[in-house]
Parts: structure tokens; sequence; C-alpha cells
């Protein structure tokens, strides 16, 4: 399936950011309604974590996906968009740990944390994770973290203990210098994303000091699996007007479901029912633009507290992306600018000058009769900054004896050279 193809997908595929990134923001609703179900209506089994999730990161997430969302559809309008806000803010949440002064500020603004203690954005997070693997003993959910660090750099205990500690993650002192580093690293991701994104490091520079990394991994059967004998191929109607036949999946049944005048959305849930895939898809009065204005977390938790059991049919066509961009720019629009720059602040991670050189991201996705199962990786590379020190303008009068040299500074050949001790 090309990309052109897949283009007008991205109306699915908006729901699906929320698929392995917000799953957590869900519960609330679910439980809403299944307090507001009418006499037989089917009962959605709804595990609560144990010990509850902290609420303030999970809108604190919710709102920074959101936000990144729109900024990475400024850059990424024509292509079919696909990432996990969990991933990427667990990722940026570990190199959190690092920063110091106006750099963690900055962070806290760009990730939605103002106002919430390190301590607990640590718990909150490990909390989370918990839930989040424990959700459905019938869906697999793995969510994994790791550092790589340079052998004989010297990292701060505290900030290796806490990512240790909150973040299960491990730590990993490497020969970077070793051409199969790069490798060592990715066999890691390979094997955390179930084989679906093998890569995320192309290769080790001379002057990356650490890298931190998040893995997702997410597998689930339908509750209620499409029957492949009512998959057919039927018209797709792209965004420039012209349409294309396409395998699309056929479904009736009873649904959470909510419209009003600009979409319809229906949630299908996987296993056990805690885990849905959202889909939204705009009217045909509307369009996918407009509908992606209105992705805030205002919206978002007034649209999730509407969601009622209805019952209706389903038409979804089967589809399999992968997608990967670079957040350095989305990031610094989101006002962490500060931590890309040499004035950034990491004195809680090293007590060398360091700064982030690169936010990557790469996912996988595929939805078919069976299910849906979905890959995320996020890494954050560290190297030192390259700061220039301010000094005061010099002055320099040569009115004495003094020696000078002609030299080749390509090869270092020194072709002349002399004492001038009475210039005439």
């Amino acid at each position: 399936m090309n990309r052109n193809t897949l283009s007008r997908v991205t109306g699915i595929v908006v729901a699906g950011i929320v698929l392995v990134g917000l799953l957590g923001g869900f519960m609330a609703s679910k439980i809403d309604a299944l307090n507001s179900s009418k006499p037989g209506d089917p009962k959605i089994i709804t595990q609560l974590p144990n010990p509850p999730v902290d609420t303030k990161l999970v809108e604190a997430n919710t709102k920074f996906g959101f936000k990144l969302f729109s900024e990475i559809l400024k850059q990424d309008s024509k292509r079919n968009v696909f990432v996990s806000p969990t991933s990427i803010a667990i990722a940026l949440a570990m190199t959190y740990n690092g920063a110091s002064g106006e750099t963690q500020q900055a962070m806290a603004k760009a990730l939605e944390l103002q106002g919430l203690d390190l301590q607990d954005i640590n718990q909150a997070n490990l909390t989370l994770k918990a839930s989040l693997e424990n959700a459905d003993p019938e869906v697999q959910l793995a969510i994994a973290n790791s550092l790589w660090a340079r052998q004989d750099i010297p990292f701060k205990p505290q900030f290796l203990e806490r990512n240790q500690q909150f973040y299960q993650a491990k730590v990993t002192e490497l020969d970077f210098t070793n051409p199969d580093a790069a490798g060592v690293i990715n066999k890691w991701v390979q094997e955390s994303t179930r084989g679906k994104i093998p890569q995320i490091i192309e290769r080790i520079k001379p002057d990356d000091l650490l890298f931190l990394i998040n893995a997702i991994y997410f597998k689930g059967n339908w509750t209620t699996e499409f029957d492949k004998g009512q998959t057919t191929e039927r018209p797709f109607y792209l965004p420039e007007g012209t349409q294309k036949q396409h395998p699309m999946m056929s479904q009736s049944g009873r649904y959470r479901y909510y419209e009003n005048d600009t979409f319809q959305a229906v949630s299908l849930p996987y296993g056990k029912g805690r885990l849905s895939l959202y889909v939204f898809l705009p009217r045909e009065t509307n369009n996918l633009e407009a509908f992606q204005q209105q992705l805030t977390l205002e919206n978002w938790q007034q649209w999730m507290s509407q969601f009622r059991q209805r019952d209706g049919s389903i038409v979804l066509p089967r589809f399999k992306l992968d997608y990967d961009i670079q957040l350095n720019n989305v990031l610094s629009a989101m006002g962490m600018e500060l931590a890309f720059s040499d004035r950034a602040d990491f004195s809680h991670m090293t007590p060398a000058s360091v700064t982030i050189d690169e936010v990557k991201h790469k996912t996988f996705v595929e939805v078919n009769e069976e299910g849906t199962e979905a890959a995320a990786v996020t890494s954050v590379t560290i190297v030192p900054t390259s700061i220039a020190i301010s000094e005061e303008p010099f002055r320099m009068v040569v009115d004495r004896p003094f020696f000078c040299a002609i030299r080749d500074n390509q090869t270092g050949t020194v072709l002349f050279m002399g004492s001038i001790r009475e210039p005439k």
C-alpha cells in the first residue's frame, strides 16, 4: 500500500495515536459507560490498577500528546502519521531526571509537567507502567527502557538509580568505538518490539555520550474478531478526490459509540474490554484537517464522557504502516529548544556540559481482522556541548624583538622561521 493511498487512513490513525500512547486515559470513560449502561448491554470487564494511576500524569501525557501531534502535522501533513506519545513522554521523562535550572523548566513546559514534583512524576510513571502492562491478560503490552552510556564518562549515580528504580531501565556501559556497539543497542530494540522495529541507531558518532531509549509493544485481538469472509474490495476515497479499491473489513454488533455534527466515533475493544481502538471519522461535510484542529485535552475528555452503547455496524480498512520522524524541531516549537542548545543544563545527569543532539521516533502498526499489532521506539541522544568561551578582546603591540614563522597548515610544515630583533 503506497503512502498516497493511505493518506485518508490518517483519520483512523488519529485515534491510533492513543492506542499505545494514551491508554491510561480511557479508564474513567469506560467506568462511566459501565455505570450508565442499560439493562441488557454487554458489560465491559474493567480491572482497576492498584495502586491507582496518578490522573495528573495521565492528563499531562494526553495534553502533551495532542500538542505533539499538532506540531508533527505542521511538518508532516502529506504523510500518514502514527506516533506513540507515551513512548516519547517516557524517554523524555528519563532525560528530564538529568535536567536542571531553566532547561528543566523548559522541558516541564513542553511535557506539560509544570506543577508536578519530580518524585511524583517518577512514581506515577512506575505505577502507570505496571497498570498498562497488567491491563488485560488477553492483551500483550510491554514497556521497556534502557540507557546506553559511553565507557569512562561519569554519569551521576542518582540519575542512573532513578531511571533504574522508577523506569526499570537497563543501564549498560558500551565501548562506543567498537563497530558492533550500534548493533548491540539495535538488538535490544528489535527484541523489545518483537522484531517490528529492527533499528533506531544508524551509527554512533564520535561525540555521542548516552542513548536513552523507550520501546513499547502492543498486540491485542478484538473482543469480537472480524470475519475474514466479510472482507471485500470496496472504494476508499483519497484526499485529492480520487478513489481506489481497498480491502475493507465489516462487522455488526453493539459498540460504545458517539457522534456529533462533525464526526462519528466508535470504540472497538480488545480482549476483555479495557483497551480499545477509537476510530474517528469526519463527516463528509467536514474533513480530517478540520477535525485535527479540535484535538485538545478538553475536547478529548468531553468526547470520552459521551460514548454510549449502541447497535450498529462498522466498515474499517485493513492497513499496515511504518513511520519515523526526528522530533528536534517539533519539541523545540513546543518550548524545549533550550535542551537542544549549548546552553542546556543537564547537571543532574553528569558534571560534563552536555545537550540533547537528537530525539528520534519510530512506529509500526497493523490492523486486520484478528486485531492490532503496534510498536514504538523513542531514542534521546546526549552529546557534549560546544560552548564558546567569552573573552575580553586582546590588544597586542609588537614593539620589541619577536619570533615569526611561515607554516603550511595542512601538513604542518614550517617553511620559514626567524627572530626579528630589529626590524629594517
